[in-house]
């Protein structure tokens, strides 16, 4: 514990001891010297002269000063500054020493002098004079020099600036109007002769107008967007070049006509809405499939107006009120912005219409129109072709089951779901070779049959038709025939024997050689 104390002592006694040598240092004279000095060159403005003098020696000055001093200050002194300044300034001491007398004392100065007024004071030993501006003068200046920057702020802007008169001519240019006028019209020119003729559109609508100049032998054109601005001397106008917009413009108006000619060749109808869902563009087969009138679909509808007339033009299914229309609509309209809008459309006119919607950049919304009519037709007649045949099947006694290559059921007839009691259509799983085999072997006597029947519908050699004997559990005969079909798919078919024939052993024929 007594040694804790002891540093604590030792610690606060060297911190004593350096608080101490700083305030010595401070307080020496060349520190204290060089302090007052810097105190005493500070003047009230940036050009201020400040001259320090020790008896009549020169011992520091300003920047401002640096013009009377020339480039060295040897041999400058009291004598040489009054030498200077005793006709601007009239009752300038000759010698410091009278400062120290009579104090501090304020010179105004001549009509010649630079400054308004010269302050003159003696300060511990060391003499100040002072060459101050008044107030004024140091505005007037500061004006001045803003007004330089602004001046050489519009010369050199990289856009044309100038001063046009009401009688339309140029009084004043800048740079860039210079050379962009001689570019134009060579140097022999009359710049009083104004480059933009005709501003009579900037000026009435106050507002930036678009205005070109012809290039001299050719036939393009500069663009730029020119604004004035009325003053007392006549219109300040400004041009800013747009010519890099001018062609963006130029080449995405290009570009949508290449669209618009390749959209033109399309089967789909094409209907595309702006971010205000207005139409902004559609191609001729939209017109053949809607039957809405080209001028209609020009004069830009919004998007409801436009399924609005397809409604009345019976080109869309019939809604059952005009409250769930609008309901339907709002729904269309956000499925279509996130992609998801997908419709089938069946017409009263029997047509039927494909339609989808899909997002476009900057929050357009295209809708694509493709009549499937035919597609429709096809595929119902295929259906319908489909379940004939089923039906027919099923008129059919044998009990019948076709395999793919896979070995996967692809269709049993009613005789088949009857003797097996099974149905694979009531399952969501498919019904393989596999299964099949197992339901056959629970319901039969044993018989080698079906581990056969897996490896010849599974087989890609030796596929000729053969048949073969096989018993319920019940003790009713079979006669079961396997026959390759098209595509590498297996057709196997079960029925009752005639009566008049005796099953005989178990046995496997083939057809060229035996007839069931």
């Amino acid at each position: 514990m007594q040694n804790i104390v002891s540093i604590e002592w030792l610690v606060l006694a060297t911190l004593c001891v350096a608080t101490a040598a700083v305030a010595v240092w401070w307080l020496s004279p060349a520190v204290g010297q060089k302090g007052m000095e810097h105190d005493l060159l500070t003047g009230d403005s940036r050009t201020d002269a400040v001259f320090l003098f020790d008896d009549a020696n020169l011992i520091g000055w300003s920047t401002g000063a640096r013009k009377f001093i020339g480039d060295t200050a040897d041999g400058f002194s009291w004598a040489t500054l009054r030498d200077q300044l005793s006709r601007s300034y009239p009752g300038l001491p000759q010698s410091p020493g009278f400062l120290k007398d009579v104090g501090p004392l304020v010179l105004s100065g001549t009509s010649t002098a630079e400054s308004h007024e010269a302050h003159c004071e003696w300060i511990d030993g060391i003499t100040r004079v002072q060459l101050r501006r008044s107030a004024t003068e140091a505005k007037d200046k500061a004006l001045d020099q803003e007004l330089t920057t602004l001046r050489a702020a519009v010369h050199q802007a990289p856009y044309p600036v100038w001063l046009q008169s009401e009688e339309d001519e140029v009084t004043w240019s800048n740079l860039a109007y210079d050379n962009l006028s001689q570019k134009l019209r060579g140097r022999n020119v009359d710049f009083a002769d104004p480059l933009f003729s005709d501003l009579s559109e900037p000026m009435t609508s106050g507002k930036a107008e678009r205005i070109s100049i012809p290039l001299p032998d050719s036939n393009k054109k500069l663009w730029y967007n020119i604004s004035t601005t009325e003053t007392e001397a006549g219109w300040l106008c400004h041009a800013v070049d747009i010519n890099a917009v001018v062609d963006a413009e130029v080449a995405q108006r290009n570009f949508v006509q290449t669209l618009a000619k390749t959209f033109a060749q399309l089967s789909i109808g094409l209907a595309i809405f702006d971010r205000n869902r207005q139409l902004v563009l559609f191609n001729p087969v939209l017109i053949d499939l809607t039957a809405l009138p080209a001028n209609f679909l020009s004069s830009r509808p919004n998007l409801l107006s436009f399924f609005d007339r397809l409604r009345d033009q019976r080109m869309m299914p019939e809604p059952k009120n005009y409250t769930s229309w609008r309901h339907q609509m709002a729904d269309l309209l956000e499925a279509a912005a996130e992609g998801r809008y997908q419709e089938t459309w069946s017409l009263p006119s029997g047509s039927v219409y494909s339609v989808s919607g899909r997002p476009h950049p900057d929050g357009a919304v295209a809708f694509l129109f493709e009549d499937i009519t035919a597609e429709i037709t096809l595929t119902r007649q295929f259906r319908s072709e489909l379940e004939m045949g089923q039906s027919i099947m099923d008129q059919m006694d044998e009990a019948i089951a076709v395999f793919a290559n896979d070995g996967t059921m692809t269709f049993s007839n009613k005789a088949y779901h009857d003797l097996w009691q099974m149905d694979p259509d009531a399952s969501f799983a498919k019904v393989s070779v596999v299964d099949a085999c197992r339901v056959w072997q629970n319901m039969c006597a044993a018989t080698p049959t079906w581990g056969e029947l897996r490896d010849f519908v599974g087989g890609r050699e030796n596929r000729d038709q053969w048949w073969t004997h096989v018993q319920l559990r019940n003790g009713n005969p079979l006669i079961c025939k396997v026959s390759p079909v098209q595509n590498g798919a297996t057709m196997v078919t079960f029925r009752t024997p005639a009566p008049s024939i005796a099953p005989p052993e178990q046995e496997r024929f083939k057809i060229t050689h035996q007839n069931g």
